[in-house]
């Protein structure tokens, strides 16, 4: 059967405004070809939640929020959404809005009841409630910081107004003059080691040949060191110790009297003729002092002396 233009015209017109139907209502995120149920729920501030958000259950995504509309002149809200899902649950099962992070914004959540008797099924208003978010629990977390902080300051700010009162006029001078004798001093600094740089530029070479000398000064303690090493220690101490004995020999033969150093300390009876010397000895100098002109003549004119008598205190 053949089609006239007319016909052909008609139906695709009619397919044309079929699918702008089916597209908007996809771009609505509405699908004709489901039958989803519809629920409701009423909040008093829907904290953010957005059109087309996810409505989940314990997590897995059941559907979407429809529309978000005013439910009275006082303000209150109430949300339409869909649960594409066949999963029961009661009508006291609550909805709840929570934060999926910091970037997705806010999902719905039904927390379920298991109620055969009062299943909730499409067209129920359902309760609702609201989750404090991450954000409410991190400002909860920063608020005694922000305490902290704010006394913080406040001490910064006395502190401050001290510093103020005490750089007075006369202090601000004071810290310029500070100042600038210290960049005097760095000048200073800055002049000594560039001398230095220059000495140590003039005098290079005979660093270089101090430390050359000192390089030889080392070989050549190093070569002593190694002649040293190779005295032989064992006959040197064969001949100490040949010496020691000769040592303890002669002070043995002492001990025994053998020898002239021997009977001179062992002996007495050269120690009594010595000590009887001796006292003779002192008595004949005594004797000479008490009495010269017994050994002593002396005459100017060659007069012969007088016969010796002796005194009354001799020495006998």
């Amino acid at each position: 059967m053949k089609l006239s233009r007319e016909v052909k015209t008609a139906i695709l017109v009619i397919a044309g405004i079929l699918l702008f139907i089916f597209g908007y209502n996809f771009l609505k995120n509405s699908n004709l070809l489901e039958n989803d149920r519809v629920f409701f729920v009423k909040y008093d501030n829907v904290a953010g939640l957005a059109t087309s958000a996810p409505v989940t259950i314990n997590g897995l995504i059941v559907g979407k929020v429809m529309s978000i509309d005013f439910a009275d002149r006082q303000g209150g809200l109430v949300v339409k959404f869909t649960v594409e899902k066949e999963f029961e649950f009661a009508k006291s099962s609550v909805v709840q809005i929570y934060s999926s992070g910091l970037i997705s914004g806010n999902n719905l959540g039904i927390i379920p009841v298991n109620d055969p008797a009062n299943r909730a099924v499409s067209g129920d208003t359902l309760p609702g409630e609201i989750q404090a978010g991450m954000i409410d629990g991190l400002m909860d977390k920063f608020g005694p910081l922000e305490k902290g902080l704010m006394s913080t300051l406040a001490k910064l700010d006395t502190v401050l107004v001290s510093v103020s009162e005490v750089m007075d006029d006369e202090t601000k001078e004071n810290l310029r003059a500070g100042i600038a004798n210290l960049n005097a001093t760095m000048a200073s600094f800055n002049g000594a080691s560039r001398k230095m740089n220059s000495l140590l530029a003039d005098n290079q070479d005979k660093l270089n040949n101090t430390f050359s000398n000192l390089d030889t000064a080392s070989k050549n303690f190093a070569q002593l060191s190694d002649s040293l090493a190779e005295v032989e220690i064992a006959q040197l101490m064969r001949n100490t110790e040949a010496t020691i004995a000769k040592l303890n020999n002669i002070a043995e033969n002492i001990e025994q009297g053998k020898g002239s150093v021997g009977k001179l300390l062992k002996d007495e009876k050269l120690y009594n003729n010595l000590s009887g010397a001796s006292r003779q000895l002192e008595l004949l100098l005594q004797d000479m002092k008490l009495n010269p002109k017994r050994y002593v003549h002396f005459s100017l004119f060659g007069k012969r002396p007088k016969q010796y008598e002796p005194p009354k205190d001799t020495i006998q």
